[in-house]
């Protein structure tokens, strides 16, 4: 990943959080929001599951934001939540590996 920034946390019982966050000046925008709305739909391609709220028999579920920055600078957030491996794994798919 180019923009994101990645949080993950572990319930203990098999399900996960990932925060992703990109803080970047509006001319960098497009790209950004691309770069999460590509992970996305990654994410719904590779479903586990109906995406929902848990309580209301989902399996994942995600929450996309934008917000405008003081300064020219745009937040944008993606919280991807679902079963550990599921999450881990499209993560490792997403992000090319470390160039040496």
């Amino acid at each position: 990943m180019r923009y994101l920034e990645f949080a993950a946390s572990d319930d203990g019982l098999d399900r996960g959080s990932w925060e992703a966050m990109a803080s970047v000046r509006a001319g960098e925008r497009d790209a950004a929001l691309a770069e999460a709305e590509g992970l996305l739909a990654a994410a719904e391609h590779e479903a586990p599951g109906p995406r929902g709220p848990e309580e209301d028999g989902g399996v994942w579920d995600a929450a996309l934001h934008e917000q405008a920055e003081a300064g020219g600078w745009v937040t944008i957030t993606l919280t991807l939540t679902g079963p550990w491996e599921w999450g881990e794994s499209l993560l490792r798919r997403q992000s090319p590996p470390d160039e040496a």
